[in-house]
């Protein structure tokens, strides 16, 4: 996208669009809901982010500053494809100006039989609280490797943890703590492997 005839600001958005013999009515659900979302993106970009562009651009030419072309890149990443459930996730990054971009993740896994999306909750099947065991299993990761993580990274975990970043592949599930949550910048995105087991469910066991 372009100012004055200079480039200030460009995007790529990328979504899936899923497609089989079974399953078609919850395939068109979660298609729109990706569709929406990729909009809604687009929408975001082309309006308020563009103005950003503007602003900053006009900012750095009084300045006799170097022109900053701001970025977007919306990327997905599917990790879960068997059965009924789909899981996947998605890589939000933007440029604004500054030392380096910024990313977020987001993800869902999807019960392909009901059209709704899982929750981090119905993959555990012990007695004791979910949450706990998950954040102690992370923890017990990062011992393995403290030196890149920030020193108080306990307190961390605990305010940062959130239940809806997680994903599922094939042999467990992903927790994730978004940058700089328990990390600094050079760590990127901290991923945690919870394998299926007697505790942690395989989401394929939901399908009937």
């Amino acid at each position: 996208m372009q100012y004055d005839g200079v480039t200030l600001l460009t995007y790529r958005i990328q979504y899936p669009e899923f497609k089989s013999d079974n399953y078609k009515k919850s395939l068109t659900v979660i298609n729109k809901y990706y569709k929406s979302r990729a909009m809604e993106y687009q929408q975001y970009i082309e309006t308020d982010l563009y103005q950003m562009a503007v602003e900053q651009y006009l900012d750095d030419i009084k300045n006799g500053f170097p022109v900053r072309v701001f970025a977007a890149d919306d990327s997905y990443e599917i990790t879960y494809n068997k059965a009924c459930i789909l899981s996947l996730y998605f890589d939000r990054y933007e440029f604004t100006g500054g030392a380096h971009g910024n990313t977020i993740r987001t993800s869902q896994t999807w019960n392909l039989q009901t059209s709704q999306i899982i929750k981090l909750s119905e993959l555990f099947d012990c007695l004791f609280d979910y949450r706990t065991y998950i954040k102690d299993q992370v923890i017990k990761q990062i011992e393995q490797n403290p030196d890149i993580y920030f020193d108080n990274y306990e307190e961390l975990v605990e305010q940062t943890f959130d239940v809806n970043n997680f994903y599922c592949t094939p042999q467990g599930v992903i927790i994730y703590f978004q940058q700089y949550d328990i990390a600094p910048y050079a760590s990127g995105i901290r991923e945690f492997l919870l394998p299926y087991n007697n505790c942690v469910k395989d989401p394929v066991k939901k399908c009937i």
